[in-house]
């Protein structure tokens, strides 16, 4: 069982948010691809699989892996190139990962993300109503039927027997949709916010899922959403190659915030940086090609 501890100042620095982003979405939708169950969401693992032609042996490669989703999510966030902790193999089967869970995240979630966000955003609302009425431990009450608050501890069955103990970091709640398997998850380090997260599946009528497998509505802002929309026009503007100055004429931006986009998306694996000198020069990986331009399951090159 885990047991998270909250104090005084975790309970007033809880968070919630309506998802943790399209790639985490991902991450939990492959258990769900992977799986006969669920006969609701057949027509959706059907389009799915149609939309993927060809690279539906590298998802289902990396399904039967069966790598936990806390591994995958590491996997494809953690920075590129840090040899003195990674294998040249490593690193490879990292961004093989990336590519895999990214290309799948561009057929299988980001079509329908539209949908799927103004649900959990609907689910934060309610854990907000909860909260405004009743109060935060309400809400860690009534989060999930097999999770018990015992106060001043969350208690969550299965997994590692572990303590965590928060220390007034807070925590970042956030419902999901296709955490269906696991009902809930626990990160030790949220990437972006760098705050403890829990992931909570959030329910589901029929009606919503009978909807979700209906044919995908196409998403103008699908990029955006997986990157950011400014990263988003910063892989735009890069799919010609410039250098970081070129890159701020480019978007209108100031010097220092081109080289902050190019940092992220470097190592995201999207870009590669050549240095001569004082010049900096940005150029598309395949990576980021691939996922510019809705390209499916191209391999990173071995650089």
């Amino acid at each position: 069982m885990l047991r998270i501890h909250f104090t005084v100042e975790d309970l007033a620095r809880l968070r919630m948010v309506a998802s943790l982003g399209p790639v985490a979405e991902s991450v939990f939708a492959l258990d769900i691809f992977g799986r006969n169950g669920g006969a609701a969401l057949n027509g959706w693992r059907k389009h799915v699989r149609d939309r993927l032609g060809e690279g539906v042996g590298s998802v289902e490669q990396l399904v039967r892996e069966r790598r936990a989703p806390t591994e995958l999510l590491e996997l494809v966030e953690r920075s590129p190139g840090r040899a003195e902790t990674r294998s040249a193999s490593d690193e490879w089967a990292g961004r093989r990962v990336s590519a895999t869970v990214l290309g799948f995240c561009q057929v299988a979630v980001l079509p329908y993300w539209s949908r799927v966000r103004g649900h959990l955003e609907s689910e934060r609302e309610a854990y907000g109503r909860i909260t405004i009425s009743n109060g935060v431990e309400c809400l860690l009450e009534t989060l999930h039927p097999r999770l018990c608050w015992n106060p001043p501890v969350l208690e969550i069955p299965d997994g590692e027997d572990r303590d965590v103990h928060l220390r007034g970091r807070g925590l970042l709640l956030s419902p999901s949709l296709f955490l269906q398997g696991r009902n809930y998850l626990f990160l030790d380090t949220e990437h972006e916010t760098g705050l403890p997260a829990l992931v909570v599946s959030a329910p589901c009528t029929p009606a919503f899922l009978a909807e979700l497998a209906g044919a995908p509505v196409p998403d103008d802002e699908a990029l955006g959403a997986l990157v950011g929309h400014t990263r988003a026009a910063a892989l735009q503007a890069l799919a010609e190659s410039c250098t970081t100055g070129g890159l701020s004429e480019r978007l209108g931006i100031s010097l220092a915030g081109a080289s902050k986009h190019a940092t992220v998306l470097r190592k995201a694996g999207l870009i590669t940086t050549a240095r001569n000198r004082n010049t900096a020069l940005h150029t598309l990986t395949s990576l980021g090609v691939a996922l510019l331009h809705g390209e499916l399951f191209l391999s990173p090159q071995r650089n």
